[in-house]
């Protein structure tokens, strides 16, 4: 299957793994709506989504760019709207954005606090819910709809609650709108899955995990190949899957894995949280 003329509406791809989502998708030539904050330069932050755009266009595909908060409703709102206005419609909702704090209660203000449930579990629930009758409709036309969220299985181990546990409650956020999501839209033949890394990977949210260092981590691509993989199989036989990269890659007879270690041949590589 091929997403070739196939629409997607990604959340935060302006760099890290939404990006080298995007572009892998471009490849096939399909149309991509970058949804994201940063539309102007910063030196401690590199991209935005104008130089996403440039990107995923060099890759093949055609882009949207659109600034975007997505705990904003009415931009969603207009965001969805400016989709469906120049592709025609959304096939495939990937909702990247998260934020990101492991600090222990007393360290975590409650600004921070909001920001992390704001984007990350709210965010996924309004964006998914903005595309929800377009995601219908395509699954109407034929045209393979998915709902791909980058969340963590569901742990209730209290290990990965207690350093964490504001950041752990809105990630899971997440975990739970495919859960519940994934059985809701079944009828309509949209799936929704979950995609984690095994290993930590090689992003700007990296400077938010004291001592590890790229060197320690695997490059973005490993999740790109692995979402479209998913992306790209049977919507209404691949659904309310927990689904971690190396996994969906073994299964796709792909198992040397050394070409996406920012240092090949690495034996130092560091478990993502939640595994």
């Amino acid at each position: 299957m091929t997403l070739k003329n196939r629409t997607l509406f990604i959340t935060g791809g302006s760099r890290g793994i939404g990006l080298a989502i995007a572009k892998r998708c471009a490849a096939d030539g399909a149309n991509i709506v970058i949804a994201a904050k940063t539309a102007v330069e910063n030196p401690k932050l590199p991209g935005t989504i104008h130089s996403a755009a440039r990107e995923i266009e060099a890759a093949g595909g055609k882009c949207l760019p659109l600034q975007v908060d997505i705990r904003d409703e009415q931009q969603v709102a207009g965001a969805v709207g400016a989709a469906v206005e120049h592709f025609g419609g959304i096939d495939i909702l990937v909702n990247n954005a998260s934020a990101i704090s492991l600090t222990n209660t007393e360290s975590t203000p409650i600004k921070r606090y909001d920001l992390m449930m704001g984007v990350n579990t709210r965010g996924t629930y309004l964006v998914t819910q903005a595309c929800l009758p377009r995601l219908k409709d395509s699954a109407a036309a034929g045209r393979n709809p998915h709902v791909l969220t980058l969340s963590p299985p569901l742990n209730m181990d209290p290990k990965w609650f207690a350093p964490h546990v504001a950041y752990t409650m809105a990630k899971y956020g997440m975990s739970m709108c495919v859960l519940g999501h994934a059985e809701e839209f079944r009828p309509a033949g949209i799936a929704v899955n979950a995609l984690w890394p095994r290993t930590a990977i090689d992003t700007a949210a990296l400077q938010m995990i004291p001592g590890i260092r790229p060197e320690h981590c695997r490059k973005p691509e490993i999740m790109a190949d692995a979402a479209y993989l998913v992306l790209t199989s049977d919507a209404k036989n691949t659904t309310g899957n927990f689904f971690i990269d190396d996994e969906v890659l073994a299964a796709a007879g792909v198992t040397d894995l050394d070409s996406y270690s920012v240092v090949p041949g690495s034996k130092k590589l560091v478990p993502d949280l939640f595994l």
